[in-house]
């Protein structure tokens, strides 16, 4: 985990002070921010560091194939389970449990996880006998939970016992101090892996990009983006290119989005025009500036916020896509870089 920014140092000192406390965790973030890494950092600095840290991604797993994952099964509990099958809890005992893409267990499972927490006791699936362990539970999602609980496709009874505290982890269009840091770190991984003597840095032009960018997927697309650059530029040439977009090519074949069956027009629903003219009269100034501000956020959204290659879908050189962006308000203030950086 590397960052000097406010909000990462902010997040590294939350995590260490609850760390200490063998009580559940949330970690909630978009994806890519790194959950896991603070999962890992909550169990090497806690009293538990030398036991067990389990994981499990509860995404990927059907609600049947999770409950014996979790809690393990007899032999003979059901078609196939030929041998008795330890589950995650009884293996993190001692230690941490991490349940990564939490949101997405059923209703009965968390019925089942809220036992198991509260009382540190579970059954084996197709079992008899109650088993006890000494597991701490760090979960993580990229859900809005308490949303979650009031849709009704979470447990509130679960959320406030995992809940002791939340740590939110920042994207990484928040940590603008630290892209460098880390673009820097990865290139020097991938130098490595390339069999290359050394990392000759990045062009400023590709540092003004790295920082104009806006990172949905926040450090795992930093990785690839860095990685793949990398690999694109020469041995011994500094990288002056940054590939945001593997599939960027001229020759890309046309998006396909299935239209939506409208409903059958009636007197009452008559069919919405295609292309919808401004009536008359109109304040020009108004519609040409709501023009370019929605060819702007569809220019940026194609192109995912790389803004030269947005300038370049518009027809516009770099300066005056930059130019249109600060006309309407559509771009924040960059960070003064360091002559350093230069």
């Amino acid at each position: 985990m590397l960052g000097e920014s406010p909000a990462f140092l902010a997040l590294l000192e939350e995590t260490s002070r609850v760390a200490a406390i063998s009580k559940p965790v949330l970690v909630i973030g978009e994806r890519g921010t790194g959950k896991e890494l603070i999962a890992a950092r909550l169990h090497y600095l806690s009293p538990r560091w030398q036991g067990p840290l389990v994981k499990l991604n509860c995404a990927t797993l059907t609600e049947s194939l999770l409950e014996s994952e979790l809690f393990g099964h007899e032999a003979g509990a059901f078609t196939g389970a030929s041998r008795r099958h330890i589950g995650r809890f009884e293996q993190a005992d001692g230690g941490t449990l991490f349940l990564d893409e939490l949101a997405n267990v059923s209703l009965r499972v968390q019925e089942k996880i809220l036992r198991a927490v509260e009382y540190g006791e579970f059954q084996r699936v197709g079992g008899t006998q109650t088993l006890s362990v000494d597991v701490r539970i760090v979960g993580a999602t990229n859900v809005d939970l308490p949303a979650a609980v009031r849709a009704g496709h979470f447990r509130a009874d679960l959320l406030d016992r995992l809940a002791f505290d939340v740590l939110t982890v920042p994207p990484l269009r928040s940590r603008s101090e630290d892209v460098l840091a880390l673009a820097g770190h990865f290139a020097v991984e991938i130098t490595r892996e390339l069999d290359r003597e050394f990392f000759p840095g990045f062009t400023p032009a590709a540092r003004a990009a790295l920082l104009d960018y806006a990172w949905p997927g926040n450090v795992r697309e930093l990785k690839n983006a860095i990685e793949r650059s990398v690999y694109r530029t020469p041995a011994g040439e500094p990288v002056e290119r940054i590939v945001f977009d593997p599939f960027a090519s001229a020759w890309r074949p046309p998006a396909v989005t299935p239209a939506a069956e409208p409903d059958a027009p009636t007197a009452s629903n008559p069919p919405a025009p295609t292309n919808p003219e401004p009536a008359l009269p109109c304040d020009l100034k108004h519609e040409v500036a709501r023009l370019e501000t929605r060819l702007l956020e569809q220019a940026l959204a194609q192109a995912r916020h790389h803004q030269p290659q947005a300038a370049a879908l518009l027809g516009l050189s770099y300066h005056q896509l930059r130019a249109l962006l600060r006309k309407h308000g559509m771009v924040t203030p960059r960070r003064r870089r360091n002559p350093a950086d230069s």
